[in-house]
């Protein structure tokens, strides 16, 4: 049976001094913060970009970013203490945690110097947000399967296509894009990275308003859409090696930010912690089996952090997390509405049980994250695959050749 490497919950010196000096900066500028905000959504972003900017300064953002290019340096340790200490002081965490915590660092990898120059700095800072642009109508999981399309001009290039499921695409200034450049190879090949300016003629916005009533996402049109020649991030044609950095910094944000995606079950349930029902054996039973799974996935998270810390590359924690989170706020959710009736349908908690289904998308479709679970962790074989080394182009023209 996998184990995993053992859980070190202790913070070093060095991290026990940088949670000191956390502390004390939020117990001085805490009350700069905006309300913290559960989900992805904000009507209005500007002042959260603006705390962002704050904690930039005080080093308590792009914690594992380069000092170069104004991060702290550190470890995904240290980037959790910011968040254990922002949770502590009752202060917002940042909105822009894709830009800061996948495209960033993506930008840092392989873009050119320039670009570095040109969009680093204002993203940490919250000058500027970004939004992520991989999903299709067509290819959500199988992401290798996008049709936007990217066509050499004398100029640069034109892309066409449409996006979906786009965070916050309708604050952003600027998009990581992944587009097909070459449809004459595999479909994992002839794929690359750019940057796109949100504000450029013949971009769409359009929001996907939830049941909740919020639009955290987006759909996006690319009509004829003008890129210069320098636009592109890493090699043409290599964009999914791009991508799939991209992807793994989503995994360590995503465990370093568990403690705030991932809240302790008297949090979860707060709004019936002193109700009559919770005497009801029932109900008991239920809430025993949140907290038992917060509690796994709590220290899955640290299992995950520590092999990090170690030099190790972390096993499927992230996927299980992300599972496990979702569904302990679905059955949080589930169970408030069984217990105040309609009255849970109000307020912000109301609001997280209605997000709750839409989140088992984000990041990864649950099924997705299943599968990659059940191929390489319980050895399980993975599903046929007979569009392997069939030109994209060609997929639609052999009907045995459709993934």
């Amino acid at each position: 049976m996998w184990y995993g490497p053992a859980v070190d919950l202790d913070d070093t010196p060095a991290q026990a001094e940088f949670r000191v000096r956390a502390r004390a900066w939020l117990e001085e500028h805490g009350t700069d913060s905006p309300p913290p905000v559960r989900g992805i959504h904000v009507a209005d972003p500007a002042p959260y970009r603006r705390w962002q900017g704050q904690l930039a300064r005080a080093g308590l953002v792009g914690v594992t970013w380069p000092a170069e290019y104004g991060g702290g340096g550190l470890g995904p340790i240290e980037d959790l203490i910011a968040a254990e200490e922002l949770m502590r002081a009752g202060c917002a965490s940042i909105i822009d945690h894709i830009a800061v915590g996948e495209l960033g660092p993506t930008l840092i990898a392989y873009g050119t110097e320039e670009q570095k120059r040109r969009y680093v700095a204002p993203m940490l800072h919250g000058e500027e947000g970004w939004c992520q642009l991989f999903s299709e109508p067509a290819a959500g999981s199988d992401l290798a399967g996008i049709q936007t399309r990217a066509r050499r001009t004398p100029s640069g290039w034109q892309i066409d296509g449409q996006k979906v499921w786009t965070t916050l695409a309708q604050f952003a200034d600027f998009g990581l894009l992944l587009a097909r450049t070459d449809p004459d190879v595999p479909k994992h090949r002839g794929l690359t990275m750019f940057v796109i300016d949100m504000h450029a003629p013949g971009v769409t916005v359009r929001p996907l308003r939830l049941m909740s009533g919020s639009a955290p996402f987006n759909e996006v049109f690319l009509d004829e859409v003008a890129l210069p020649a320098d636009a592109t991030v890493g090699p043409v044609d290599g964009g999914w090696g791009v991508a799939m950095t991209t992807l793994m910094f989503e995994r360590l944000m995503a465990l370093a930010a568990f403690e705030h995606l991932a809240p302790p079950p008297e949090a979860l349930l707060a709004p019936v912690a002193n109700h009559p029902a919770v005497a009801d054996a029932d109900v008991r039973r239920r809430i025993a089996e949140l907290t038992v799974d917060r509690l796994g996935l709590r220290f899955a998270g640290y299992r995950a952090l520590t092999a990090i810390q170690d030099g190790r590359i972390p096993g499927p924690e992230a996927g299980l997390g992300k599972i496990g989170v979702v569904e302990a706020g679905r059955k949080a959710a589930a169970l408030i509405a069984e217990i105040l009736g309609p009255d849970a349908l109000e307020g912000e908690w109301g609001e997280l049980g209605a997000e709750m289904p839409g989140m088992r998308s984000a990041g990864g479709t649950e099924e997705i994250l299943r599968n990659t679970i059940a191929e390489r962790v319980l050895g399980l074989p993975p599903e046929p695959r007979v569009d392997k080394g069939v030109p994209f182009s060609e997929l639609g023209r052999r009907p045995e050749a459709v993934a």
